[in-house]
């Protein structure tokens, strides 16, 4: 599966994938003390949603163009404030023509104290982010094979903050890589927060990249899936998942608010579900 993020900037998968990196990065947040979030694949930060790309698949009006046109209960856009701001950030006029990516949330969510390393490995869309961020010293930017930051770039200096993979699923072998990374980098940095984005499309590759991840013996590793479709005969991208390791003790209750809110908004087919499983500790 090819998931460049400029074919998909704003989907779906985006939404509910930069709602938990939100949520993440606000708990960080609640203690004075600086930290770091390591983007191991940035893309471009930015993506105009009139671009060639998004305008092939339109998916962003499935996704946050949806978002922004459901009324939400009180307790879930309070949630959703901070993810929503950086969106409507990037687009004051109030018309919605463009969609930050990860690296463009996570900067706009930063305090003076916290600090950004993104890695990108696309040399065109290295050069596009490096010059978007020209001058910002919160923010390193590294044309970077972004599977390097499991060794020598952990554990940041800050000893604080979160590790977010999101591969593009070009290449075959990409959930074994995930559990591979996963491993190495645990062990150099147990404390960290790690935000993992995975497809659902091919679920048998799911089940086995769960299976994995249990028998890796990492000891906390809460798996969140949501779907827009049920499986079907014909391949294509029913959902999407996220699975955080060392998940703050917030999260669970907090998506427990939000994806409901979400599914309603968002899903395609009212089968479709969204679930949390615990794959090791708490309630696994």
């Amino acid at each position: 599966m090819n998931y460049r993020h400029a074919y998909h900037a704003g989907n779906f998968a985006d939404v509910v994938k930069h709602v938990v990196l939100t949520r993440l990065i606000e708990y960080l947040k609640r203690k004075d003390k600086a930290f770091r979030v390591v983007d191991t694949h940035a893309g471009i930060g930015l993506y105009a949603l009139s671009s060639v790309e998004a305008q092939k698949t339109g998916e962003w009006h499935g996704g946050i163009g949806k978002l922004l046109e459901t009324p939400l209960p009180a307790p879930a856009a309070a949630l959703l404030a901070p993810y929503l701001d950086a969106v409507r950030s990037v687009n004051p006029d109030g018309a919605i023509k463009s969609y930050p990516g990860s690296p463009c949330i996570a900067r706009h969510l930063l305090r003076k104290q916290d600090r950004l390393s993104a890695m990108e490995l696309h040399p065109e869309d290295a050069e596009t982010l490096k010059a978007r961020f020209e001058g910002d010293f919160q923010v390193r930017v590294m044309a970077l094979d972004g599977w390097l930051a499991f060794g020598a770039h952990l554990p940041p200096k800050e000893k604080r903050g979160l590790v977010l993979v999101d591969p593009p699923f070009e290449e075959e072998g990409e959930f074994d890589r995930i559990v591979g990374g996963l491993a190495k980098a645990c062990k150099r940095w147990p404390g960290g927060i790690y935000a993992l984005w995975y497809p659902i499309k091919n679920r048998k590759a799911v089940a086995a990249f769960r299976e994995a991840l249990r028998e890796t013996g990492i000891p906390k590793l809460l798996d969140i899936v949501f779907e827009i479709r049920p499986s079907s005969s014909e391949p294509s991208l029913d959902g999407t998942g996220m699975v955080v390791v060392n998940p703050p003790f917030t999260l669970e209750e907090e998506l427990r608010a939000l994806l409901p809110v979400l599914h309603r908004a968002l899903a395609a087919e009212r089968s479709a579900r969204w679930t949390m499983d615990w794959l090791a500790g708490e309630s696994a």
